[in-house]
């Protein structure tokens, strides 16, 4: 009886050690977030006729980590919907995929590979990003070469997309890119940070496969109370349509802490754009690709998300106010948008102004798994903005409100 009773009790230590370091080496967390949104002019601008726009989207989801001898997994299910999108009485539906599954081998601590879908995010996310802001966010098919040494980094990724498992022939037809190849290159020198990105970008094109290069520098410096940002990217080769490329982007941004709570920033974006009616021999648009766009030039998104491409390009000049104490943090933004490009409307040249952006955002952590943010934003658009949309009234009042709740549950 005693050696039965000590065995029991050896099996019951042995599992609980064992449950134990397993749970060290897993995770597994959650995410809930509606988010009800008021439209009247975002994206594009209203008219007397528009009828303000009222939803709740909703994403959901569940992602496990796993941690083992030289690998990591992840895996990431989501759902994304709108409230009252799927009837009641509802078998099934198509809004549950895979946003994240993904398998990292490491060869060394310092040299592994990270094979399938995830995201991608460097540096402000403004040619690569997660784009965590849209409900579905964005993920990629691709393995990544990665090498991490002390401050130096290095990513090397490639993509080749295809549909289904084609016994002739890779024509691929889905709005995407159909391969891509890029590397990144970051180190920290004490305050200075520096990236290098280089990406080839393949589109499929009725009859080939045409590549465009985007290739750039980010610098960063940090200086007590001060905070530096620089970048430049060109790019060069072909865009979707077989036409030349010619392109670049300029940035720079400072921000000054004014105290434990306040800080303010001012900023300049420019991405070149075409002239409206001008030489459709060239395009000297400059394309953000795939960052996430939300982030800049305004929260209504009136440029590079999901529209402008291929426009007149886009020149910002914006400066923002943030507040934080406690759980409660709040920023306010001003943009002064104006065109690249000539803007014409017929034959006449119109004035380059398009417009001056309002963001309100705030957001309050109710405990450290629940948050709630809310914003508001008003544009107040000029006739250029009107030819450039080609639809709406800049006299009409443009604006869009949101209220969100997060929670971030951690199961185990």
């Amino acid at each position: 009886m005693k050696i039965r009773n000590l065995l029991r009790g050896s099996l019951l230590l042995a599992v609980v050690f064992l449950a134990n370091d397993l749970l060290a080496q897993l995770s597994f967390t959650g995410e809930f977030r509606p988010r009800s949104e008021y439209r009247k002019g975002y994206k594009m601008l209203s008219d007397v006729n528009s009828e303000a726009a009222f939803f709740t989207s909703q994403r959901t989801r569940l992602n496990l980590k796993y941690k083992g001898d030289n690998f990591k997994v992840g895996l990431t299910i989501q759902d994304v919907r709108t409230w009252g999108d799927v009837k009641q009485l509802n078998k099934t539906d198509d809004h549950l995929f895979l946003h994240e599954a993904w398998a990292q081998y490491f060869f060394t601590k310092e040299f592994s590979i990270k094979l399938g879908r995830q995201e991608l995010a460097y540096d402000d996310q403004r040619i690569l990003g997660s784009v965590n802001w849209a409900q579905q966010g964005r993920s990629h098919d691709v393995a990544v070469f990665k090498v991490k040494s002390n401050s130096f980094k290095m990513d090397f990724g490639l993509a080749f997309n295809q549909v289904g498992e084609p016994t002739f022939g890779t024509y691929y037809d889905l709005a995407n890119y159909k391969a891509f190849q890029y590397i990144w290159l970051h180190n920290d020198f004490d305050k200075l940070g520096a990236s290098i990105l280089l990406l080839n970008n393949g589109i499929q094109n009725p009859n080939k496969v045409v590549y465009s290069q985007t290739y750039g520098l980010r610098l960063t410096y940090k200086l007590d109370k001060l905070f530096f940002a620089v970048a430049y990217y060109g790019q060069g080769g072909k865009n979707g349509n077989n036409v030349d490329l010619s392109a670049s982007y300029f940035a720079g941004e400072a921000t000054y802490k004014l105290s434990k709570q306040v800080s303010f920033g001012l900023g300049y974006e420019q991405l070149s754009g075409n002239d409206m009616g001008g030489n459709t021999n060239e395009d000297k648009a400059f394309t953000p690709l795939y960052g996430t766009n939300h982030k800049f030039n305004g929260h209504m998104d009136y440029f590079y998300v999901g529209n402008h491409v291929g426009s007149v390009g886009l020149k910002d000049l914006y400066t923002k106010f943030n507040y934080k104490e406690g759980k409660f943090s709040a920023t306010l933004a001003l943009h002064f948008f104006s065109a690249d490009g000539k803007v014409m409307n017929g034959t006449t040249m119109m004035d380059s102004k398009l417009g001056t952006e309002f963001d309100f955002y705030m957001g309050y952590k109710l405990n450290k798994s629940v948050s709630v943010n809310a914003g508001l934003s008003k544009m107040f658009a000029t006739e250029s903005m009107e030819v450039v949309k080609g639809v709406g009234d800049s006299d009409e009042g443009n604006t869009w409100g949101w209220v969100m709740f997060v929670f971030k549950p951690n199961f185990l």
